[in-house]
Protein backbone atom coordinates (compact mmCIF):
# COMPACT_ATOMS: atom_id res chain seq x y z
CA UNK A 1 0.00 0.00 0.00
CA UNK A 2 1.17 3.84 -0.74
CA UNK A 3 1.32 5.99 1.73
CA UNK A 4 0.73 10.09 1.67
CA UNK A 5 2.57 11.70 4.03
CA UNK A 6 0.64 15.33 4.88
CA UNK A 7 2.71 17.89 6.69
CA UNK A 8 1.53 21.27 7.35
CA UNK A 9 4.47 23.68 7.91
CA UNK A 10 4.24 27.42 8.98
CA UNK A 11 7.13 29.37 10.21
CA UNK A 12 9.45 25.65 10.55
CA UNK A 13 13.05 27.19 9.35
CA UNK A 14 15.02 25.54 11.91
CA UNK A 15 13.19 22.02 11.86
CA UNK A 16 11.32 21.51 8.00
CA UNK A 17 14.78 20.44 5.95
CA UNK A 18 15.53 17.93 8.99
CA UNK A 19 12.55 16.36 8.77
CA UNK A 20 11.64 16.82 5.40
CA UNK A 21 14.68 14.27 4.68
CA UNK A 22 13.44 12.01 7.83
CA UNK A 23 10.41 11.18 6.20
CA UNK A 24 12.48 10.47 3.33
CA UNK A 25 14.50 7.98 4.71
CA UNK A 26 11.28 6.00 5.61
CA UNK A 27 11.62 2.86 3.92
CA UNK A 28 8.04 2.56 2.66
CA UNK A 29 5.80 3.35 -0.86
CA UNK A 30 4.69 6.65 0.01
CA UNK A 31 4.11 10.23 -1.56
CA UNK A 32 5.17 13.54 1.02
CA UNK A 33 2.70 16.28 0.41
CA UNK A 34 3.85 19.90 2.16
CA UNK A 35 1.39 22.29 2.34
CA UNK A 36 3.52 25.68 3.49
CA UNK A 37 0.81 27.57 5.19
CA UNK A 38 1.93 31.37 4.74
CA UNK A 39 5.29 30.95 6.14
CA UNK A 40 7.22 33.77 6.80
CA UNK A 41 10.47 33.30 8.46
CA UNK A 42 12.26 31.76 5.31
CA UNK A 43 10.37 28.17 5.57
CA UNK A 44 8.63 28.69 2.35
CA UNK A 45 12.16 29.54 0.45
CA UNK A 46 13.52 26.11 1.86
CA UNK A 47 10.87 23.77 0.48
CA UNK A 48 10.53 25.65 -2.55
CA UNK A 49 14.59 24.56 -2.84
CA UNK A 50 13.52 21.29 -1.29
CA UNK A 51 10.41 20.51 -4.03
CA UNK A 52 11.36 16.97 -6.62
CA UNK A 53 9.28 14.20 -7.52
CA UNK A 54 9.42 12.97 -4.04
CA UNK A 55 8.27 16.14 -2.16
CA UNK A 56 5.05 17.82 -3.72
CA UNK A 57 5.20 21.46 -2.46
CA UNK A 58 1.55 23.56 -2.22
CA UNK A 59 1.45 27.02 -1.17
CA UNK A 60 -0.87 29.26 0.75
CA UNK A 61 -0.63 32.78 0.07
CA UNK A 62 -1.43 33.48 3.73
CA UNK A 63 -1.60 31.91 7.26
CA UNK A 64 -5.07 29.96 7.32
CA UNK A 65 -4.37 27.71 9.96
CA UNK A 66 -3.51 23.86 10.45
CA UNK A 67 -6.81 22.40 9.25
CA UNK A 68 -6.83 24.49 6.12
CA UNK A 69 -3.16 23.14 5.17
CA UNK A 70 -4.41 19.81 5.77
CA UNK A 71 -7.82 19.66 3.98
CA UNK A 72 -5.37 21.19 0.98
CA UNK A 73 -2.86 18.39 1.77
CA UNK A 74 -5.81 15.71 1.48
CA UNK A 75 -6.83 16.92 -1.73
CA UNK A 76 -3.54 16.12 -3.31
CA UNK A 77 -3.11 12.94 -1.63
CA UNK A 78 -3.08 9.34 -3.91
CA UNK A 79 -2.11 6.90 -1.03
CA UNK A 80 -4.13 4.31 0.38
CA UNK A 81 -3.00 5.33 3.74
CA UNK A 82 -2.96 9.12 4.74
CA UNK A 83 -0.45 10.33 7.85
CA UNK A 84 -0.61 13.94 9.67
CA UNK A 85 3.11 14.44 10.43
CA UNK A 86 3.98 18.16 11.78
CA UNK A 87 7.23 20.07 10.46
CA UNK A 88 8.34 20.36 13.67
CA UNK A 89 10.69 17.19 15.43
CA UNK A 90 8.52 16.51 18.41
CA UNK A 91 7.11 13.13 16.46
CA UNK A 92 9.82 10.53 14.97
CA UNK A 93 9.03 9.30 11.27
CA UNK A 94 10.92 5.83 12.25
CA UNK A 95 7.50 5.46 14.29
CA UNK A 96 4.96 4.78 11.06
CA UNK A 97 5.57 1.13 10.67
CA UNK A 98 4.17 0.29 13.74
CA UNK A 99 1.47 2.95 12.98
CA UNK A 100 0.46 1.97 9.78
CA UNK A 101 0.72 -1.65 11.03
CA UNK A 102 -2.95 -2.32 12.12
CA UNK A 103 -4.27 -0.80 8.85
CA UNK A 104 -2.52 -3.39 6.94
CA UNK A 105 -3.33 -6.54 9.14
CA UNK A 106 -6.78 -5.07 8.56
CA UNK A 107 -7.69 -4.52 12.39
CA UNK A 108 -8.36 -1.07 11.63
CA UNK A 109 -9.22 2.14 9.56
CA UNK A 110 -7.81 4.70 12.00
CA UNK A 111 -4.94 4.53 13.92
CA UNK A 112 -3.86 7.39 16.62
CA UNK A 113 -0.16 7.32 17.82
CA UNK A 114 -0.83 8.09 21.56
CA UNK A 115 2.00 9.99 23.67
CA UNK A 116 0.06 8.72 26.86
CA UNK A 117 0.17 4.90 26.25
CA UNK A 118 3.80 3.51 26.55
CA UNK A 119 5.99 4.56 24.07
CA UNK A 120 10.04 4.43 23.86
CA UNK A 121 10.12 8.04 25.90
CA UNK A 122 8.48 11.12 26.16
CA UNK A 123 10.07 14.56 26.95
CA UNK A 124 8.85 15.67 29.99
CA UNK A 125 7.34 19.25 29.78
CA UNK A 126 3.97 21.17 30.66
CA UNK A 127 1.99 19.81 33.47
CA UNK A 128 -1.60 22.60 32.49
CA UNK A 129 -0.75 21.58 29.02
CA UNK A 130 -0.91 17.54 29.65
CA UNK A 131 -3.96 18.16 31.91
CA UNK A 132 -5.85 20.48 29.63
CA UNK A 133 -5.34 18.04 26.90
CA UNK A 134 -6.29 14.98 29.21
CA UNK A 135 -9.27 16.84 29.54
CA UNK A 136 -10.46 17.85 26.39
CA UNK A 137 -9.79 14.20 25.34
CA UNK A 138 -12.00 12.82 28.65
CA UNK A 139 -15.07 15.57 27.04
CA UNK A 140 -14.27 14.65 23.50
CA UNK A 141 -14.86 10.48 24.55
CA UNK A 142 -18.05 11.26 26.61
CA UNK A 143 -19.43 12.19 23.68
CA UNK A 144 -17.77 10.04 20.98
CA UNK A 145 -18.17 7.26 23.81
CA UNK A 146 -14.41 6.10 22.33
CA UNK A 147 -11.33 5.47 24.82
CA UNK A 148 -9.06 7.42 23.45
CA UNK A 149 -6.25 8.62 25.89
CA UNK A 150 -4.67 11.58 23.25
CA UNK A 151 -6.94 13.39 21.18
CA UNK A 152 -4.92 15.87 20.10
CA UNK A 153 -1.83 13.85 19.08
CA UNK A 154 -0.17 14.87 15.53
CA UNK A 155 -0.16 11.41 14.73
CA UNK A 156 -3.57 10.58 12.86
CA UNK A 157 -3.48 7.82 10.23
CA UNK A 158 -5.97 6.74 8.05
CA UNK A 159 -7.58 4.66 4.90
CA UNK A 160 -7.94 7.90 2.16
CA UNK A 161 -11.06 6.88 1.33
CA UNK A 162 -12.69 8.17 4.33
CA UNK A 163 -11.98 11.91 3.24
CA UNK A 164 -14.67 10.81 1.09
CA UNK A 165 -17.31 10.82 3.37
CA UNK A 166 -15.98 13.66 5.96
CA UNK A 167 -15.50 17.40 4.82
CA UNK A 168 -12.83 19.29 7.40
CA UNK A 169 -14.18 22.79 8.42
CA UNK A 170 -11.91 23.78 10.64
CA UNK A 171 -9.14 25.97 9.60
CA UNK A 172 -6.73 25.73 12.74
CA UNK A 173 -6.07 23.25 15.78
CA UNK A 174 -9.92 22.30 15.75
CA UNK A 175 -9.13 20.24 13.19
CA UNK A 176 -8.37 17.93 16.58
CA UNK A 177 -12.11 17.18 17.87
CA UNK A 178 -13.52 18.09 14.49
CA UNK A 179 -12.05 14.55 12.59
CA UNK A 180 -12.16 12.77 15.74
CA UNK A 181 -15.85 13.34 16.20
CA UNK A 182 -16.69 12.55 12.17
CA UNK A 183 -14.63 9.25 12.70
CA UNK A 184 -16.41 8.79 15.91
CA UNK A 185 -20.11 8.87 13.76
CA UNK A 186 -18.72 6.61 11.18
CA UNK A 187 -18.35 4.14 14.14
CA UNK A 188 -14.89 3.76 11.73
CA UNK A 189 -12.32 0.84 13.93
CA UNK A 190 -9.76 2.75 15.65
CA UNK A 191 -6.76 1.76 17.58
CA UNK A 192 -3.81 3.81 19.52
CA UNK A 193 -0.56 3.04 19.08
CA UNK A 194 2.20 4.24 21.58
CA UNK A 195 4.77 6.23 20.39
CA UNK A 196 7.98 8.58 21.97
CA UNK A 197 7.56 12.06 22.18
CA UNK A 198 10.15 15.27 21.90
CA UNK A 199 7.83 17.88 22.71
CA UNK A 200 9.36 21.15 22.44
CA UNK A 201 8.76 24.95 24.52
CA UNK A 202 7.36 27.80 23.27
CA UNK A 203 10.91 29.46 22.92
CA UNK A 204 11.69 26.66 20.47
CA UNK A 205 8.55 26.89 18.20
CA UNK A 206 5.88 25.81 19.94
CA UNK A 207 2.14 27.33 18.74
CA UNK A 208 -0.84 26.16 20.50
CA UNK A 209 -1.97 28.07 23.38
CA UNK A 210 -4.74 28.41 25.64
CA UNK A 211 -6.84 29.88 22.81
CA UNK A 212 -6.92 27.45 21.43
CA UNK A 213 -8.65 24.90 24.46
CA UNK A 214 -11.61 27.28 24.41
CA UNK A 215 -11.92 26.38 20.57
CA UNK A 216 -11.62 23.29 20.85
CA UNK A 217 -14.26 22.95 23.76
CA UNK A 218 -16.37 25.11 21.43
CA UNK A 219 -15.32 21.61 18.07
CA UNK A 220 -16.09 18.81 20.65
CA UNK A 221 -19.57 20.36 21.48
CA UNK A 222 -20.66 21.49 17.61
CA UNK A 223 -19.06 18.36 15.80
CA UNK A 224 -20.50 16.18 18.40
CA UNK A 225 -24.24 17.37 19.29
CA UNK A 226 -25.33 18.61 15.53
CA UNK A 227 -25.23 14.98 14.61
Amino acid sequence: MKVSVVIPAYNEKATIRQILERVLDVDIDKEVILVDDGSTDGTREIVEDMASDRVRIYLHDRNRGKGAALRTGFQHATGDIVIVQDADMEYDPDEYAKLIKPILEGKADVVYGSRFVSGEYRRVLFFWHMLGNKFLTLLSNLLTNLNLTDMYTCYKVFRRPLLEKIAIEEDRFGFDPEITAKFAHLKVRMYEVGISYSGRTYKEGKKIGWKDGFSALWCILKYNLAH
